[in-house]
């Protein structure tokens, strides 16, 4: 029998070449984040690029999740998720943003926030419906929106010198009868950058008396400062009735290596995201759901995440000030972002290499951000750091 024409493997002969694929996403290669992190971990620097803590979270948080598999929580949870972890996310955002989900119908535990936001874009956009971003962007909602057979419309920040901010003009401009919806990130990664009210009624203006669908990525929401407060889109009936929330407990409690989060929406809305969300992934990590249902029977991890955080912001700030980096501001989440103009001429990605091999120290390019690479002369830095690791970065930062 002649194996390489039935495709079979042989001793004698070659494999076949592997078949050809046309990719579904074309404009795709390894993240910036992974390219960066192998680089630092290259150089030995200081990694202050990917978004991830490098100190561990309560144990108390462990202990719960320990406790919840020697109870046998250890097999298929519901599809939707663990009654007892929806329950206590829906007492959060009531007693937060005083809108009351149904638990059973329009709360999703997810497989960490990244496939909610995926599972929340196949479940509505269908090829050739728009969707807005709003750019610079986080780099998963783009190729999203791509495989779902959608066109991503991008909508620039602005630049300022006193930071960034959405031109909502300009997004309701972007506007048009293909527009299926629009994406929302606050506060925003990178920039730092924390919608206020009137951003949320400017965003409201837009969406009234039409059938678009908004999604807001919330995974910082309990990372803004100067005792300013969250603006959920949750808070906002007129927002809510056409919304996907998500949100992250990996962000929240300083385990991103568990991939937990959850989206909120309108029972309608809600069961066509749960169509999807069944086959491309069913459900999550049982003991994990169970643990952290515990957790946060105890709201003040949550509650004591913004001064935790401003202050490892205003040391890191604080330590910036020795060294000839420009600040950015930095309401929210745990980023830095800052223009080295004064330092260098050259293009983000290769000041992002250089500082991270001449002066031990990684930073992501804000240009990874924008679809075709815009340079603004900005990178960004992560705070959520041990306070070691933030004055070893900052000793070899004033050095440049």
């Amino acid at each position: 029998m002649d194996c390489a024409r039935i495709g079979l493997l042989s001793t004698t002969q070659h494999s076949p070449m592997t078949p050809q694929l046309t990719t579904r996403l074309p404009a795709v290669g390894t993240t910036v984040f992974t390219r960066m992190s192998q680089l630092a971990a290259q150089a030995g620097a200081v990694n202050l690029g990917q978004g991830f803590p490098d100190f561990g979270c309560e144990r108390s948080l462990i202990s719960a999740v320990n406790d919840a598999m020697l109870a046998d929580f250890n097999q298929y949870p519901m599809m939707s998720g663990a009654p007892v972890l929806r329950q206590a996310i829906g007492t959060k955002i009531g007693a937060l943003y005083g809108h009351a989900y149904n638990v059973d119908s329009e709360i999703t535990v997810t497989a960490g926030a990244t496939q909610a936001l995926t599972t929340a874009i196949l479940c509505c956009v269908h090829p050739g419906d728009e969707v807005i971003v709003i750019e610079p962007v986080y780099d998963s909602y783009v190729p999203a929106i791509t495989l779902a057979g959608g066109v991503p419309v991008a909508v620039e920040m602005e630049v300022t010198a006193t930071g960034y901010a959405v031109p909502w003009s300009k997004v309701a401009a972007a506007v048009n009868r293909k527009t299926r919806l629009i994406i929302i990130n606050t506060p925003h990664n990178p920039t730092s950058t924390v919608l206020r009210a009137a951003d949320l009624q400017a965003l409201s203006d837009i969406v009234r008396g039409t059938e678009m669908l908004i999604l807001s990525d919330e995974v910082y929401e309990h990372m803004v400062y100067e005792g300013h407060r969250h603006e959920s889109v949750s808070r906002y009936p007129a927002l809510a009735e056409r919304a996907f929330v998500v949100s992250s407990f990996g962000k929240t409690y300083h385990v991103t290596g568990w991939k937990i989060g959850y989206v909120a929406a309108p029972a309608a809305l809600m069961a066509e995201f749960r169509k999807v969300h069944q086959y491309n992934v069913f459900s999550v990590n049982t003991p994990m759901q169970h643990g952290i249902a515990s957790y946060m029977a105890d709201p003040t991890p949550y509650l004591d995440l913004p001064a935790f955080y401003q202050r490892k912001r205003d040391l890191f700030r604080d330590g910036l000030k020795k060294s000839r980096f420009e600040l950015l501001p930095a309401d929210g989440t745990y980023f830095q972002c800052v223009r080295y103009d004064k330092i260098s001429t050259q293009t983000e990605a290769a000041f992002a290499e250089w500082l991270t091999t001449e002066i031990k120290v990684a930073a992501i390019p804000v240009s990874a951000f924008y679809q075709q690479g815009k340079e603004s002369g900005i990178v960004r830095f992560c705070f959520a750091k041990q306070d070691n690791t933030l004055a070893l970065a900052l000793e070899r930062l004033a050095t440049v």
